[in-house]
Formats: C-alpha cells, sequence, structure tokens
C-alpha cells in the first residue's frame, strides 16, 4: 500500500511537470498560431477552388456544342421555274415550309484563347494567394510587438516584486532605527510613500500585462494565463537573412506573370479558328428545294471563322498591357527602395542597444555600490533616509533601464528580421 502511494505521487509530479512544460510558448509559436487562426485564412482554399472551376469551364471549350432549333415560316414567293415542257412537271415548293435540326460543332483550334486563358486564370489565382500571404505576414509584426511587450512586462513586474521586497527590509530597519533613536516617524513615512508608489506601479504593470495577455489570447485564439510561460528568444538562436524574401515580392512576380499571360491572349483573340460541324433535320422541304414532301438531311464539314474586328482594338489593347507593366515594376522597385532604407537604420539601431547593454551591468552594479554606502551611511547619522531611498530607486532605474534595452535589442533584431524576412 505504502509502494502504491509513493507510485501515485511519482505519477502526479511527472504530470505535474509535463503540464508545466506544455504551457510554455516561443514566439514562432505565436505567429505561426496567429496566421492559422486568422479569419482570411480560409480565403486561401476559395481561391484554389474557384481556380479549378474556372479551368474546367476554360476546358469545356474542347467540348462538342449541340444545338436545337426548329421553325415554320411563311413566304410570300417562293422559287419556280417558269418553263413549260411538254410531258414534264416541274414542282414548285410551297409558301409554307417547316425545319427541325440538330447541329453538332466541335472545335479543334482556337487560336491559342483557351491555353492562355488558363494561363491567365493560373496567374489571377497565384496574384490572389500571395496577396493573402503579405496580409497575413503583417500579423507577424503585430504579434512581436505584443510577445516582446509581455515579456517587458515580465521583467518589469519581477523586478518590483523585489524592490518592494527591498522597501520592507527597509522599512524593518528603519523601525529599528526608530527604537534606537537614531531615526523618527517622519523617516518612516518616506518609506511607506516609496511603498505605496511601488504598489502602485505593481498594480500599473499586472493591468498592462493582462491586457497584453489578452489581446495575444484573441490573437492566436488560445488562452494566455499566468500559467503560460513567454520564453525569451535566444539572440545566438535568431538568423537573419541578408537577402531580401517578402511575400510582396512573391506577388509582384505573379502579377508579372498574369500581364504576360493577357499579353498572351490578346494575340490568341486576334488568330481564326477552325472547327468542325454537322447538322441533321427533318423538314419541308428539306435539301431537295422541289420536292415538297417531310425528308430528313444532313450536312457536315469543316468551318473557320476569323474576326478581323478585334484588330482595331488590338494596339490599344497592348499599349495598356505595356503601362501596367510599367506601372508594376514601379511598384516594386519602389518596394525595394523603402526597405533599402528602412535596413540600415535598423542594423544602426541593433548596434546601438548592443553598446548600451555592455554599460548596463557596470551601471547598476556602480548604483549597487552607491547605494549600499548609503545605507552605512544612514547606520552611521550621516545620511537621512530620504537620500538613502533615493539612491535606492536610482538602483531599481538601472535595472528597468537594462531591461528595456535587453527588450528593445531583441524587438529590433526581430524587426530586421521581418523587414528582410
Amino acid at each position: 500500500m505504502k509502494h502504491n502511494k509513493v507510485f501515485l505521487l511519482l505519477l502526479l509530479f511527472l504530470i505535474s511537470k509535463s503540464s508545466v512544460i506544455a504551457q510554455q510558448l516561443t514566439l514562432e509559436e505565436c505567429q505561426l498560431k496567429a496566421e492559422q487562426h486568422y479569419p482570411a485564412i480560409v480565403q486561401y482554399d476559395i481561391i484554389e477552388k474557384s481556380k479549378d472551376f474556372d479551368i474546367k469551364n476554360a476546358n469545356m471549350a474542347y467540348l462538342p456544342q449541340i444545338s436545337l432549333g426548329a421553325q415554320a415560316t411563311w413566304q410570300s414567293d417562293i422559287t419556280k421555274i417558269d418553263i413549260e415542257m411538254p410531258g414534264i412537271e416541274i414542282p414548285t415548293p410551297d409558301k409554307d415550309q417547316y425545319k427541325v435540326a440538330a447541329e453538332v460543332n466541335q472545335l479543334i483550334w482556337d487560336g491559342g484563347v483557351t491555353m492562355a486563358r488558363k494561363k491567365s486564370l493560373k496567374a489571377d489565382a497565384a496574384v490572389q494567394k500571395h496577396q493573402l500571404e503579405s496580409e497575413i505576414y503583417s500579423l507577424r509584426d503585430r504579434i512581436n510587438n505584443l510577445y516582446f511587450g509581455i515579456l517587458l512586462l515580465d521583467e518589469r513586474l519581477h523586478l518590483h516584486k523585489m524592490l518592494e521586497q527591498e522597501l520592507i527590509r527597509n522599512h524593518t530597519k528603519v523601525q529599528a532605527y526608530i527604537d534606537n533613536g537614531v531615526a523618527n516617524e517622519a523617516d518612516l513615512s518616506a518609506v511607506k510613500v516609496e511603498q505605496l508608489k511601488a504598489r502602485q506601479d505593481r498594480i500599473d504593470i499586472e493591468a498592462s500585462r493582462q491586457a497584453y495577455r489578452k489581446m495575444l489570447s484573441i490573437f492566436i485564439g488560445e488562452n494566455i494565463d499566468d500559467n503560460v510561460v513567454l520564453q525569451k528568444p535566444e539572440t545566438k538562436n535568431i538568423v537573419v537573412s541578408s537577402s531580401i524574401s517578402r511575400p510582396e515580392l512573391k506577388a509582384f512576380d505573379a502579377q508579372q506573370e498574369l500581364i504576360d499571360s493577357q499579353m498572351k491572349l490578346i494575340t490568341a483573340k486576334n488568330m481564326p479558328r477552325i472547327g468542325l460541324f454537322a447538322q441533321g433535320g427533318y423538314g419541308k422541304p428539306a435539301l431537295n428545294m422541289f420536292d415538297n414532301k417531310f425528308n430528313p438531311f444532313f450536312i457536315g464539314g469543316v468551318s473557320l471563322s476569323w474576326n478581323f474586328g478585334n484588330l482595331y482594338t488590338m494596339s490599344n489593347e497592348r499599349k495598356i498591357i505595356n503601362l501596367q507593366k510599367q506601372k508594376l515594376e514601379s511598384n516594386r522597385e519602389t518596394f525595394l527602395h523603402n526597405i533599402n532604407i528602412v535596413i540600415p537604420q535598423q542594423q544602426i539601431e541593433i548596434d546601438k542597444y548592443r553598446q548600451t547593454l555592455n554599460d548596463d551591468d557596470e551601471i547598476i552594479s556602480l548604483r549597487k555600490l552607491i547605494r549600499e554606502a548609503a545605507e552605512a551611511k544612514v547606520e552611521n547619522g550621516t545620511m537621512t533616509i530620504s537620500d538613502m531611498l533615493k539612491e535606492l530607486t536610482a538602483e531599481e532605474a538601472a535595472k528597468q533601464a537594462k531591461i528595456m534595452h535587453e527588450i528593445q535589442y531583441l524587438m529590433a533584431i526581430y524587426k530586421l528580421k521581418h523587414t528582410t524576412n
């Protein structure tokens, strides 16, 4: 029985440990979850299905086209031969005529219109997908800001708890000074004021932290409570590519392919069309105009059609396409130009924070020495409690500054990573 209890306790311990590990989140995981939870993600499937349906419709141009028609007519005059020949009677068709016919047309070659239309449909779908990717990619920057904001608030909250513990220690020491006649109630009040201010700051930080976590929870579709630990990225594991590979560039390439396919479609529309046709029916008269009886008939052959009307607008249509290409190239160059301006600025910002962090540890170390010396002076009666608290506040500010610089350094790296992808 005792062994069973030990086993049960061990099992509960392992389960609790695994649950703690499962509650950890990385920045990359948050980005992926946010993209998967984004409402517009369903448009990928819609775009793909729409493209498939459109291509199937385009392929149907090569299916046999069947039509059925019927007509009954009465005409004021008919074709007749006014020649009288002995012993020969030339029949005259009736003025009322009837015909029912079914016709089948089979396209053999459409000048490349179907092929060009299918390429255009694929290119248009690719443009829509890459534009959607660009929209979803912009989520990363918003997730980065929320994630690093939470990390910053977590660190600040940890430091504030340490500060409150330090103030409690000072409160106890000052009370001892009062008991020994070294300090007075005003000194104790000064410590209480700092405790209340630290408490107010902590409440403000906790509220901001809760708000940030709530917003991130909405983005990723999962609840991020206090049990979820957001891992701070390790700078040595961050890889920033020097080449620019943004989704917007892929969207520009897809638009270029779309424009090229539209140019080919213009050319194809001005080519002749070749097909086969067959017509069968029943009418009075049939093919023999002088036979006034209902008879079946059949016609078959090869057809060629060439619409020259498109030639009037072909030149202008090509000029419009060329203007679209120029505009697209201008947009691409502008996009790359703006990125190439931002990259050096972001690299300088990264170097700035890297150099700043090198000095933070030394500043904190010096502030600690100053604060400890101030505490010693208070014990010796050569410094007031208020002046000592100023040194304590200065040490806390130095620690806060280091945390801020660490998070800003990480944010600067991820901004550059987001800019270049």
